[in-house]
């Protein structure tokens, strides 16, 4: 028989690790983690078109590599903030100052500046191209910054999350009431909460819902465990992950609003814009009076002139003026941030301003991202004893962030976007749930569902209800599993391909669909199996090693399986 969970446990020894200067920092910071950029900038486009411990410490330093090239093009962005006008407002002159710039001419002005003047893209991923200076100026300060961040681990972290968590909200706020206010926002809200109910028969629909919500959480990265373990051992971790997980769901909505207020704004100045052009072409052809045709009276005299003049009007190739199809542009990621919302803010009055809050809430929100992403690097090369805790931790922070500035250099040459849509999409994603289906299923039946309610009783006080010991057993790893069969499925259903920049192009602007070549397929393999063999490798290892011991008359059988390691502080009475 159990004896009494009641009993007061062990009181734990001081492990002379640092300890959160209060509950509400650790929850910030695991806030600060789990939203990041996603929320902003997939979450909306989503609901545009849709109404193990060495895996996770790979993945973690994968995903940094690539993410902090996204602050890196963050920063270029809020950089050029301060030029008026944007440059990304008009293009330039050709070389021969005769005229605009051919490829910014038959574009846009965003899209030149994005593609042309930030990345310098190469029409190929084959072709690598060459160092871009300013990105490397620019990747070099966001390594110094996350450096000076992460300098002590969250000694230092805990200090600035204050401000690269809680600023993006007051910057959402201000583009909320700022968003209502501008003319078709209406619009885009009620494209947002208008449901379409015929989508939700796509199976792709649910598969990307379920994907983006275990992603935002930043589930299986490794951030959040390493952020847990400086906690006292009793410490109500069902209160936080709940709270983790409904402020991060409520973020993804209220960042929404403001979003597609912007966008309902965009799309109406093209609508206009749109309807503007046609008027003039009527007005010219028919030699009318001006002011004699408005958007309000556009239809009914387009009907009129149709009807009396079919072959003048079909002469003029009237462009379709239909505010839901420019709704229905829809554009996530990059190509939200610094494509249509950079738009969207050149139309703004006051667009630096906007511009330059714009990317400083970027940047806050990829930088406490970044924070659990390190973090998920440097707790584990210490606890797992692979690095020497002698090693000052000044040090070994500094020695991380040079070697994956180093490596992410590649990204700041002209193939570097395509390489990094190719991390974003394997070493982030299918990663990631294999090891969080590896994690649910050694908690629930490798170190068994029993004990792990015994050590949260005697964290929290209290055994975890049925709801979580139904999802821990069947729903958890029911919907990883299905979700992996689903994710794998629609990767091998067509050849990887990536969308290439290429002025060349017959289609230009349209972006050329391209397949990876097989070298490029391998390595997208290699992302996505990586951080995954680690899983059954360490395992094995563990299971060899106990074997080995087991020989030994002497071996007293370690706690393989089991979150407690032979020297952690926290015990709790046994059987």
């Amino acid at each position: 028989m159990s004896k009494d969970l009641s009993v007061p446990p062990e009181t734990p020894k001081e492990d002379g690790r640092p300890k959160w200067d209060n509950k509400f920092q650790y929850i910030l910071s695991c806030i600060g983690f789990a939203v990041g950029l996603g929320n902003v900038w997939r979450f909306p486009y989503l609901c545009q078109i849709h109404g193990g411990g060495v895996g996770s410490w790979m993945v973690s330093v994968l995903v940094s590599l690539y993410y902090n090239t996204v602050l890196t093009w963050v920063m270029w962005y809020f950089i050029n903030s301060f030029q008026e006008p944007l440059p990304w407002s008009v293009c330039p002159l050709n070389e021969n100052r005769t005229g605009l710039n051919e490829e910014c001419y038959e574009s846009t002005p965003v899209n030149y500046f994005w593609y042309r003047k930030t990345l310098n893209i190469t029409p190929d991923i084959t072709e690598s191209g060459t160092l871009q200076w300013w990105l490397i100026l620019c990747l070099a300060a966001c390594w110094a910054i996350v450096y000076l961040c992460t300098i002590r681990g969250i000694e230092t972290t805990g200090k600035a999350i204050y401000v690269t968590a809680i600023f993006p909200y007051l910057v959402l706020t201000i583009f909320l009431i700022h968003g209502l206010r501008l003319p078709g926002a209406a619009d885009g809200l009620a494209y947002l909460f208008t449901p379409n109910l015929s989508t939700l028969k796509n199976p792709r629909v649910w598969l990307d819902a379920a994907t983006q919500i275990f992603f935002s959480l930043s589930l299986a990265f490794g951030g959040l465990i390493a952020f847990s373990s400086y906690n006292p051992p009793k410490n109500d971790c069902e209160k936080d992950a709940v709270t983790v997980a409904i402020v991060n769901s409520m973020t993804s909505l209220y960042a929404s609003i403001p979003v597609f207020s912007v966008l309902g704004f965009k799309a109406t100045t093209g609508y206009w814009d749109c309807l503007d052009r046609n008027i003039i072409s009527i007005i010219n052809e028919f030699d009318l009076p001006e002011e004699s045709i408005m958007r309000q009276n556009y239809t009914a005299w387009v009907s009129f002139l149709n009807s009396s003049y079919p072959e003048k009007i079909a002469g003029l190739k009237l462009k379709s003026c239909d505010l839901q199809e420019f709704l229905d542009q829809s554009v996530s990621g990059t190509g939200l941030a610094f494509i249509i919302f950079t738009q969207a803010i050149i139309l703004m009055p006051g667009s630096q301003a906007w511009a330059i809050l714009f990317f400083v809430m970027l940047f806050c929100l990829g930088l406490s991202s970044m924070f659990g992403n390190i973090e998920g690097v440097f707790t584990p090369l210490l606890e797992l004893r692979i690095i020497s805790k002698s090693i000052p931790k000044e040090l070994l922070s500094g020695i991380i962030c040079l070697i994956c500035f180093l490596i992410a250099l590649c990204f700041t040459l002209g193939s570097g976007s395509y390489w990094i849509d190719i991390f974003d999409r394997y070493a982030g994603s299918l990663p990631l749930l294999v090891i969080a289906f590896f994690e649910v299923i050694g908690v629930a039946y490798v170190y068994k569902i029993k004990r792990f309610n015994k050590d949260v009783k005697w964290m929290t006080g209290r055994k975890p209800n049925l709801y979580w010991q139904i999802t821990w057993r069947f729903i958890s790893p029911l919907l990883l599993l299905i979700v992996f069969v689903a994710f794998v499925t629609l990767q091998i259903q067509k050849s990887p391909s990536y969308a290439a920049w290429n002025p060349k192009y017959e289609g230009f602007p349209m972006k050329e669909e391209k397949v990876y070549p097989p070298w490029v397929q391998a390595i997208c393999v290699l992302l996505a199996v990586l951080p995954c063999v680690f899983v059954p490798l360490v395992a094995l290892f563990h299971l060899i090693k106990r074997m080995h011991r087991s020989k030994d008359s002497s071996f007293v059988p370690p706690e393989v399986f089991s979150c407690q390691g032979p020297n952690s502080s926290f015990s709790h009475p046994k059987e």
